[in-house]
């Protein structure tokens, strides 16, 4: 049985991919920074029959907190098949370039950046253990460099968020990087956007998270034929779902 850990898994997009993975027959830790609400999320699945997932107290801003998880599950697996880093902030208001300040930029990068790189570094040996290992970076296309300063594109005029969009093009160099010195291996890495889903994280507004899950678990599957270091998004890109950095 395949292993997947993902972060931020107690609940939207986290736990939607989480339990889409447990339908087809993956065995997922659940990467939670509140343990009785990773617990909670975990009673859920288990309530709907999903029973190979457990939760793993994770928070990525924390260098301790992530090396325990690490040991926490090298104790339960040799081999980590797929790493999903979905735990992400918006940053909070203000969202300009102009007026946000630099603690907002500190605090997020710190989750969607750093947390990213440290996560990614403590469990890479778990990972290499596996024949197929796969890394989702969960990013958007609002960290797209090419799109935000493009008039034509359809978002232009409100996706606007300088903090968020700042952090997710970093993601995205992190991620291009990444899949180059992986490059020689069976390893694939990309970044994925699911979209403008309905969650916390939007208030409530976009699509189904059914759709957004279902995005990620995508590059979860792929196979040595398939692409490394791109950057995909199905919204804006229905055709081949890629799109410009």
């Amino acid at each position: 049985m395949k292993k997947a850990l993902i972060t931020g898994a107690n609940k939207g997009i986290g736990f939607e991919t989480a339990k889409q993975l447990l339908q087809k027959g993956f065995y997922v830790y659940l990467g939670s920074r509140n343990l009785k609400k990773g617990l909670e999320a975990v009673e859920q699945l288990r309530s709907e029959g999903l029973t190979h997932v457990e939760v793993v107290e994770l928070d990525v801003t924390d260098e301790n907190s992530v090396k325990t998880a690490r040991e926490t599950i090298s104790k339960k697996t040799e081999a980590l098949d797929v790493l999903i880093n979905n735990a992400g902030i918006n940053g909070g208001s203000p969202y300009t370039a102009l007026e946000s300040s630099s603690d907002q930029l500190m605090t997020t990068f710190d989750t969607n950046v750093f947390g990213v790189a440290r996560v990614t570094r403590a469990f890479m040996d778990l990972l290499r253990k596996s024949p197929q290992p796969r890394i989702v970076n969960v990013s958007t296309s609002v960290g797209s460099l090419s799109l935000q300063s493009d008039p034509n594109w359809a978002a232009y005029e409100y996706a606007k968020y300088a903090v968020y969009g700042a952090s997710k093009a970093a993601l995205n160099m992190y991620t291009i990087h990444l899949a180059y010195e992986l490059r020689e291996t069976t390893f694939k890495v990309n970044a994925v956007c699911p979209g403008y889903t309905s969650t916390d994280f939007t208030f409530h507004h976009g699509r189904e998270v059914e759709v957004a899950g279902n995005r990620i678990v995508k590059y979860a599957f792929i196979d040595q034929d398939g692409p490394t270091g791109k950057f995909f998004s199905e919204e804006t890109n229905p055709e081949t779902g890629e799109i410009p950095w």
